[in-house]
């Protein structure tokens, strides 16, 4: 025991979460495609498959990623030292056991209890280090964590209840709540990840103000799914979504230089963030009866932007917190590539085929399994 609770793996949060992230995303999406293609008859998950892709893939995936992120990053902005051995193992078995709780046979309410406790326990966690340290500048991302587990409430009651109204409401404000967290971090890392990887003198330029108006944007974004108001096509929300992509566009502008393609760590970031350009403005026309399915929207989010910034990220701050180059194989980058594919198949080709879906599935699933087979051995070895 005291081996495994001293092994490299659990030094720091985001060795382990970004394994168990990257593996349960590859899996669970690869179960989603072979169910909706007719390949994998039987026995369903409490609630369904559609419910269980749609809790599992913010839920399960995105926020293991943001816990391994700000598990490491917390400890860096505070100065305190950082959730490690056994309470580090501890947090992840809540995590795991919430994904194994959709295969015992037991009603749904019990499914609930299983599933709750993550979201609450990792921003405990964080507030406890961001308090003591009177970080306040980032008590927004702290409040964000907590959101989302009131979506995720949400989402569970939804299933529970077997209410798919609720289900979906509480899916897309999760979804836009990790939009702002994306715009949020994404505002700090990107630029100074643009200079410290081209050597240039200064950051882009970068305004606190735009930074605030996105995180209330998109705090406004996902209260007005929780609460049905994105059910309808509604002008003033139109209005909100341009504004949200208007400021995205305008921080890719500042961020952009000639540079940044010829270095994969940064292409894959821009590209990412991009896709909030395409999601918020996609909301938009949905809301002024333009676009004829909200879905497009939402999956050029969760597709293109989060797992897009996921892979990006996590290729990324692997490296850099193991001691090692910043540069990532070549079938990492690959990766890269065939993720921003996978974007484009959800939201411009499955209007017109349904095989865009299967494809879009298959090219994912492959993007984070070339991740797995090049960073578990440097997540499981000690930092060089």
């Amino acid at each position: 025991m005291r081996k495994l609770v001293a092994a490299p793996v659990f030094s720091l949060g985001f060795r382990p979460f970004f394994l168990a992230g990257a593996g349960f995303s590859t899996v669970a999406l690869a179960i989603w495609a072979l169910w909706l293609y007719g390949r994998l008859p039987g026995a369903q998950p409490i609630g369904g498959m559609l419910a269980w892709h749609r809790y599992e893939m913010p839920f399960g995936f995105a926020c293991a990623i943001i816990a391994g992120f700000l598990l490491t990053a917390v400890p860096n902005w505070t100065g305190r030292p950082g959730l490690r051995g056994g309470p580090l193992i501890g947090l992840l078995l809540v995590w795991l056991l919430a994904r194994l709780a959709w295969l015992m046979p037991m009603p749904p309410t019990f499914l609930l209890v299983l599933q709750i406790p993550f979201l609450p326990l990792l921003a405990w966690v964080l507030g406890r280090d961001l308090v003591a340290a009177g970080k306040r500048d980032n008590y927004p991302i702290l409040l964000v964590i907590v959101l989302m587990a009131g979506c995720q409430a949400m989402t569970l009651w939804g299933i529970a209840t077997d209410d798919i109204g609720l289900q979906r409401r509480g899916v897309l404000a999760a979804l836009w709540l990790v939009a702002a967290l994306m715009s949020v971090i994404g505002g700090r890392v990107i630029p100074f990840f643009i200079q410290r990887g081209l050597n240039r003198s200064t950051a882009p330029p970068t305004h606190p103000l735009p930074t605030r108006i996105l995180l209330l944007s998109g705090l406004l974004a996902a209260v007005s799914s929780a609460v049905g108001l994105n059910d309808v096509p509604r002008l003033w929300l139109a209005a909100l979504y341009l504004l949200l992509g208007g400021l995205h566009l305008a921080r890719l502008w500042r961020w952009h230089d000639r540079g940044i393609w010829r270095v994969p760590l940064l292409w894959s970031l821009y590209l990412a963030y991009a896709w909030l350009a395409i999601a918020a403005p996609a909301m938009a026309l949905w809301h002024v009866g333009v676009m004829p399915q909200q879905s497009l929207a939402t999956h050029s989010l969760a597709v293109g932007g989060i797992g897009g910034l996921i892979l990006a990220m996590i290729a990324r701050v692997s490296l850099g917190h193991t001691g090692r180059l910043l540069q990532p194989p070549k079938t990492v980058v690959l990766g890269f590539a065939l993720l921003v594919i996978a974007g484009v198949c959800r939201v411009f080709v499955v209007p017109f085929s349904g095989v865009g879906l299967g494809l879009s599935a298959l090219l994912w699933c492959v993007a984070f399994g070339l991740f797995l087979t090049r960073y578990t051995g440097i997540l499981l070895k000690p930092r060089v």
